[in-house]
């Protein structure tokens, strides 16, 4: 800011300067790629002024819609299955290894030989949808069996996190002709270390019985494990074994600092559950709702074949619905329109994936005492959920059958629910669709230069017609795992959707979650493992855009001889937490050399300006391919500073920004 005379070897910074003023403020930001940034030499200024329109004149305003910014959220990249979702143990039914006997277990292991004890499964479950069990035949005894006893262990996904202090919940169905002792334990991942240790003693369990305990733990270790071990001979069944940390987010489920992160979004909506595991490789592994409700010991869990793992559906539909509500953001439910990756249902085949579709709906939006709104409500959530949107598949568009199969769909939801809005596959930001829709499905997965190219992608597309809703968008190839390069080129992307707001209704950046231990798709917005979590640049970059959801537009006019590079925007809107209003200008850089900026804003009474709590925040970082890691989660982060008053007679108009811009 202010002067220029800087070491050469200038950061490449995305700046926030903000001017607090009583009742109004001014936030402006800049930000710088593409240059050499650790090369010395000559840089050329440039110029630009940007003029902004305040008075909010007739014609020089637009409201923003109140959910333009959003989530998407996919089980992707063990996003749910030992991620947002708190369950510790992987394959609690036992049914990842198929429905049948005998099966594999993993991720559990044994503890004892197989002279000692003896692990098989076998289908004498009592959940009939999950018939396997798992049964352990222990032929050691008190005397013979080694201290500690023998059993079966869980390492949960790459280790469990168990933190001194904190309680976890054990839910296990057992079964034995024997009366039985079983020792609960948490343990280091040699199961040396003990964290946490409670027995299960009972004398009558020859009919399947529930046993619930609650372990604290003694013991900080991020990489544990779960125990079930006895030294009593005989045989013991075992289903449905789950732990679950007791701090969850309101108890819901959800891990607590994984769920922060995505409400400091303020998204407002949340796509779920996919992507194309709404799909699947095959229809048979799609993701179908109805598997995915009531209690979760009775849920079936399936096969995720696009992404290659086992999903217990914890993380159901009703908890999609669930999550969507503590954001305080709008559900929107991508449904299977037919298709597999594999698979096309033919059109006189589609009616029972469209009464699907209409059951799902009526659970989250029925009468208590509907059929499928029972069921909702006797999970706890007695008030219908406020689902608004249904997508019509997923990237289908040129699949055969597509549009008539859409057609049903669209007819039959629109006759039974009127309100809610139908968002098609089909591509209409070219040409006009020729099909009924309120909105239409646009993805872009492309390189940087080409991302920031996108920023006018809207500017010429028909305002007549159904809306677009970007909902899935991301920087690939020169992108790495998330680095400050591709969080520049979507920052110059969002801006034009910003501007193009009247046409673009939703926008959300894909994929949101990426386990550390199972790289699959990157970047990602969100990386973590068992007990850390970081943002990437495009998450920091994404968390700049947080407040545009429902502000006015402001009319802005960029005047430079870079006009290619510079991409611009103005919001006015209100903080809910202090009720004031507060105007954000947004300036970004893409091009190559040094900018001067001088910002100007009219129809602002400057009296109001409140100097002394001006502020600015910075991301910023050295080389515009740094990316965030473990080791070090903040190397390109954002710094929040004030900014001094230099003059007694400042005001807006004198506003200068000379950015790091290369």
């Amino acid at each position: 800011m202010g002067s220029s005379s800087r070491n050469e070897a200038e950061t490449v910074n995305l700046i926030i300067v903000g001017l607090l003023l009583i009742g109004l403020s001014t936030l402006i930001y800049c930000s710088s790629t593409l240059g050499d940034t650790n090369t010395k030499g000559d840089k050329t200024n440039t110029n630009a002024l940007l003029l902004v329109n305040a008075s909010q004149d007739e014609g020089s305003t637009r409201k923003i819609p109140q959910s333009l910014f959003g989530v998407s959220f996919e089980e992707i990249n063990h996003a749910g299955v030992g991620g947002l979702w708190g369950e510790l143990v992987s394959n609690r039914g036992f049914e990842s290894g198929g429905r049948h006997s005998p099966s594999i277990i993993d991720p559990w292991s044994t503890i004892g030989n197989y002279s000692l004890v003896k692990v098989s499964t076998d289908l004498s479950s009592c959940f009939n949808r999950n018939p396997v069990a798992l049964r352990m035949e222990v032929v050691c005894d008190t005397s013979s069996c080694p201290a500690g006893g023998v059993g079966v262990y869980n390492p949960g996904y790459w280790g469990m996190n168990i933190e001194k202090g904190k309680t976890y919940k054990l839910v296990v169905y057992i079964r034995s002709l024997n009366p039985i002792n079983v020792t609960v334990s948490l343990t280091d991942s040699t199961g040396v270390q003990t964290l946490a240790t409670v027995n299960i003693i009972a004398n009558d369990v020859s009919n399947w019985k529930k046993m619930e305990v609650v372990l604290e733990a003694k013991v900080t270790n991020h990489n544990s494990r779960l125990q079930l071990t006895t030294n009593r001979k005989g045989v013991i069944w075992f289903d449905q074994v789950s732990l679950m940390p007791m701090d969850t987010y309101k108890g819901h489920g959800y891990r607590n600092d994984l769920f922060k992160m995505v409400a400091d979004l303020k998204p407002g909506f949340i796509r779920f559950p996919g992507g194309s595991y709404v799909e699947g490789n095959y229809l048979r592994n799609a993701y179908w709702w109805k598997d995915t409700v009531g209690p979760w010991e009775e849920r079936s869990g399936h096969f995720n074949d696009i992404w290659s793992y086992w999903n217990d559906d914890g993380l159901g539909y009703f908890e999609f619905l669930q999550l969507a509500e503590d954001l305080g953001a709008s559900p929107i439910w991508v449904l299977n329109s037919g298709f597999s990756h594999q698979e096309a249902i033919d059109t006189s085949n589609i009616t029972p994936f469209v009464q699907d579709a209409l059951d799902g709906i009526e659970f989250a939006r029925g009468d208590s005492n509907s059929t499928w709104g029972s069921i909702r409500a006797d999970m706890g959530h007695i008030e219908p959920f406020n689902l608004k949107h249904v997508a019509i598949g997923n990237q289908d568009c040129q699949m055969p059958h597509y549009r008539a199969n859409y057609l049903k769909f669209y007819d039959a939801i629109k006759k039974a629910y009127p309100d809610i809005k139908v968002i098609s596959n089909c591509d209409g930001s070219s040409t006009q669709l020729d099909h009924p829709a309120d909105l239409y499905d646009y993805h872009v997965y492309v390189n940087a230069r080409t991302m920031f190219s996108m920023a006018h992608k809207f500017d010429l597309t028909s305002r007549i017609g159904p809306k677009a809703f970007v909902s899935e968008y991301a920087v690939v190839n020169d992108g790495g795992s998330g680095n400050l390069l591709a969080a520049l080129a979507e920052a110059g992307f969002l801006i034009g959707i910003e501007k193009n707001s009247d046409i673009v209704d939703m926008a959300s950046n894909a994929p949101l979650f990426l386990n550390a231990n199972n790289k699959g798709f990157v970047p990602d917005a969100i990386v973590f493992d068992s007990y850390r979590a970081y943002g990437t640049p495009s998450y920091w970059m994404q968390r700049f855009f947080s407040v545009s959801n429902g502000a006015t537009l402001l009319h802005s006019d960029l005047q430079s001889n870079s006009s290619d590079s510079l991409m611009a925007s103005t919001i006015l809107y209100q903080n809910p937490v202090d009720k004031n209003n507060y105007i954000r200008v947004k300036v970004l850089n893409y091009g190559s050399n040094q900018v001067n900026m001088k910002i100007a804003i009219k129809g602002l009474d400057t009296s109001l300006i409140d100097y002394s709590k001006s502020s600015k925040a910075v991301l910023s970082s050295t080389n515009v391919m740094d990316e965030n890691s473990f080791q070090n989660p903040t190397k390109v982060s954002v710094v929040q500073s004030l900014i001094k008053k230099r003059r007694n007679d400042m005001n807006v108009a004198d506003v200068y920004m000379v950015s790091t811009c290369k």
